[in-house]
């Protein structure tokens, strides 16, 4: 069990001067002072963000790459420069595949062409339940078919040269242990927050989520979908939802006006201790 957790947002894409914004995602984790970066962004702009902060990246432990999207990815090729010995976690079967629909056409949106390659030495594939150390988990989301979420959000990836649904198998939360109870990082949720929160509990025997931290992926929700999300929501133990990035506006007002203190949104710079 952790004792003390606190997180940042490196980068996201709202952001206040000095600090910058872009379409992606960063959060750096401390974990009983073991520190865990947890994605990279679209660019090198996180890790400006860190030294604006105050935090030297090259003290921390740990990547961990939540999902194979180019908005969490593409930094990587700077925080590896900056830090030269962290491990960066990834899901077995992470490649360079993934596409979305934009104006009509397929355009890639994965990791950069040949990074995992050229930092094989520095990347990790992860499979199952993985323990990166005692009450701190990557859990994967395959419990269901999810092509139905895919195709709704245009995510796919080619197979024979024909476009499939994205199954997430690159996709994976980070889970941690604390006094309250389970905190979840979950970058993009793209499989959706309550699909993650039963996939959790089903792997881990765990049901006692205090938070969720990560981008809730609604910006296609009409309204009586987020409706129904948020009876979903209300069911649930979770006490604090911090979200930014990809949830949407509209979805975010939504929720507030449902969910009030419960959620809350992060921007770069956020800072939250649990």
């Amino acid at each position: 069990m952790i004792q003390k957790l606190e997180m940042t947002v490196l980068i996201d894409n709202v952001a206040g001067e000095p600090l910058a914004g872009e379409w992606g995602l960063s959060i750096l984790i401390i974990a009983d002072g073991r520190k865990i970066l947890l994605d990279t962004g679209s660019s090198d702009l996180f890790a400006r963000n860190a030294d604006c902060l105050g935090i030297d990246l090259g003290s921390v432990d740990i990547g961990v790459l939540s999902h194979a999207h180019y908005d969490h990815a593409d930094g990587m090729e700077t925080f590896f420069s900056l830090n030269r010995s962290a491990p960066f976690l990834v899901r077995e079967g992470t490649c360079e595949n993934c596409y979305g629909i934009k104006e009509g056409l397929l355009r890639y949106i994965g990791i950069q062409s040949g990074a995992l390659k050229k930092h094989e030495e520095r990347i990790r594939y992860v499979s199952g339940v993985h323990t990166i150390s005692e009450g701190i988990w990557l859990v994967p989301h395959r419990r269901a078919d999810y092509s139905s979420i895919a195709l709704r959000n245009d995510l796919y990836t080619v197979s024979n040269d024909e476009r499939v649904p994205d199954d997430f198998a690159h996709e994976q939360s980070l889970v941690i242990e604390t006094g309250q109870g389970l905190v979840v990082f979950n970058s993009c949720s793209h499989t959706g927050m309550t699909n993650i929160l039963t996939d959790i509990r089903e792997m881990l025997g765990r049901s006692d989520v205090c938070a969720y931290v990560g981008g809730l992926h609604l910006y296609k929700m009409t309204d009586g979908e987020l409706d129904a999300l948020c009876v979903e929501i209300e069911r649930t133990p979770v006490a604090h939802i911090f979200t930014g990035h990809c949830t949407g506006d509209h979805a975010f007002s939504f929720l507030k006006e449902r969910l009030g203190e419960r959620i809350g949104q992060f921007s770069s710079g956020f800072r939250f201790l649990f």
